[in-house]
């Protein structure tokens, strides 16, 4: 019997790690490949073509869900999200048939994921099936998890704790276990957060990444300017000056520069 080729991608090496040591316990299971960031999968998967991949729905730069909208049909494996519990991501996925595997993973709940993508390979039309049911989640879970997003900030600045409004940040940039958050006033203020926990919470039509490391509020983007290699230079109001990444600059291209 042939094995079910599985990779994936979590840009946390503990989850990669754990979730390596539970599909190593299932025989019928080879582990293709694994990706720490969203773009690694998608190349990955374009070239090794996978049966299943397990992707972390809240990477940063590219999440889980960018990874299946940047994949054609013809390219699109079975997929499984791993989450931590989000209302938005299960009520879509549940709608859509899409599986997912909450953390902290468990070996019984894999293996019924496993024991699915076996079943749903061997229907001719799977990845028809599998490709519509993912656009839909995703569009489901885009529309729902908008509709709740912070407005204000709250940050302890020495004894006092200032709400700083959302449309008044110019930048939020990490800083290892910080995020250094930039007014349109050039106010500086740090919070203990996880940039890409952060960023689920912001409106995505306000708020662009930049970089890994980098979100800036498209209101206050005042330049773009092109640089060797791909990139940009983005100038805000508030005289910042952030490089994108290469791959965040394909989609600036797509979401900001064509009318």
């Amino acid at each position: 019997m042939n094995k079910l080729r599985v990779m994936i991608a979590d840009d946390e090496r503990p989850a990669r790690e754990f979730l390596k040591a539970l599909l190593r316990e299932f025989e019928a299971v080879e582990l293709v490949d694994e990706a720490e960031n969203g773009a690694d999968a998608v190349e990955l998967i374009k070239g090794l073509k996978p049966d299943l991949a397990l992707l972390d729905l809240q990477m940063p730069e590219v999440s889980g869900l960018e990874v299946v909208k940047l994949l054609r049909k013809s390219q699109m494996p079975l997929v499984a999200f791993v989450t931590a519990f989000d209302q938005y991501a299960v009520q879509a996925f549940e709608l859509n048939a899409v599986d997912y595997l909450l953390k902290p993973v468990e070996k019984a709940r894999l293996s019924v994921t496993l024991a699915r993508a076996g079943e749903r390979l061997d229907h001719i039309d799977w990845r028809d099936i599998e490709t519509g049911n993912l656009k839909n989640a995703a569009r489901i879970y885009d529309e729902a998890s908008r509709s709740e997003t912070l407005e204000r900030i709250p940050v302890k600045k020495r004894e006092e704790i200032f709400l700083i409004p959302v449309r008044e940040i110019a930048s939020i940039i990490a800083d290892g276990e910080l995020l250094q958050i930039t007014t349109a006033a050039n106010q500086k203020y740090t919070i203990n957060f996880r940039l890409k926990d952060l960023e689920r919470r912001l409106n995505g039509r306000q708020f662009v990444r930049l970089s890994r490391g980098a979100l800036v509020n498209t209101e206050m983007i005042s330049r773009v300017s092109p640089m060797p290699g791909g990139t940009y230079l983005i100038n805000l109001k508030n005289g910042q000056e952030i490089t994108s990444s290469r791959l965040q600059s394909k989609i600036l291209r797509s979401k900001l520069l064509k009318l």
